[in-house]
């Protein structure tokens, strides 16, 4: 079994530290690096780019709405022509920033807020996907389960590769439960190796509701900036190791 271990990374700003990405960086596969609009900044950037070379980390551009103050995290209402505009800006951020370093980016997502939009807007996920293609074709799109995302993907021509949220709980439509929602967020680490374990042998998870919902998953997402990042996937590294499986970055596992 391959599986890739994945991070949201360089979620600072300035002087600002969110996260230990040195850390992180050592234990996972691939990282999701914010390109200055939710998070993040140029110095930040390339710092993450240049740790993730240096780790064989692969790096792709966590796209989000340009909202510093709320972490991406709020809804905005932004009309799709400038939204496309604003995700081609992002994604051509974090691409001369890694040809500088002598990196490559290899994969895309959406990040809180705009995830979740597109998540659930057919009409939204086939703009900006279109957009995601027409930048660079060979992206891959890093997402949790979609139809939106996955049909719209599909019409561009891009390979998405699906994530399975260890530390967010899902709905019976297999989307994420906003985060104003108690719960939303799993803090529990036992609860989260329970999730991932259940994902990785039977290809479940128990939504909120306590429904058991079929899922798959190329990818296992942490988010760094929740309290304990580091240790939870450490045992998410042990547990998948432990088991005979292998880490390996979504770029990788169809060539192998």
């Amino acid at each position: 079994m391959m599986i890739d271990l994945n991070a949201d990374l360089a979620e600072g700003y300035g002087d600002w530290r969110m996260g230990d990405d040195e850390a992180m960086m050592k234990l996972v596969s691939s990282v999701n690096i914010a390109c200055g609009f939710h998070a993040g900044d140029p110095a930040i950037m390339d710092r993450a780019v240049r740790l993730a070379l240096a780790r064989g980390v692969e790096i792709g551009a966590h796209v989000g709405f340009p909202d510093l103050q709320g972490f991406g995290r709020r809804v905005m209402h932004i009309e799709p022509a400038e939204l496309a505009a604003m995700v081609v800006y992002q994604l051509g951020a974090l691409a001369g920033i890694a040809r500088a370093a002598g990196h490559a980016m290899t994969h895309m997502s959406f990040h809180g807020a705009l995830g979740n939009m597109v998540a659930a807007d057919p009409v939204l996920a086939d703009r900006l996907i279109a957009a995601v293609a027409a930048f660079d074709p060979q992206l891959m799109i890093v997402s949790s389960a979609s139809p939106a995302v996955e049909a719209a993907a599909a019409r561009a021509g891009l390979r998405v590769a699906t994530t399975f949220l260890a530390d967010r709980a899902y709905d019976d439509d297999g989307l994420l439960v906003p985060r104003k929602v108690a719960g939303s967020v799993i803090h529990d680490q036992a609860t989260v190796l329970d999730r991932v374990r259940r994902v990785l042998t039977k290809r479940v998870v128990v939504t909120h509701s306590g429904k058991r919902l079929a899922t798959r998953a190329d990818s296992i997402l942490l988010h760094g900036d929740t309290e304990g990042a580091v240790a939870l996937a450490r045992m998410i590294r042990d547990e998948i190791e432990a088991s005979g499986g292998q880490i390996v970055p979504v770029g990788r596992q169809r060539a192998q």
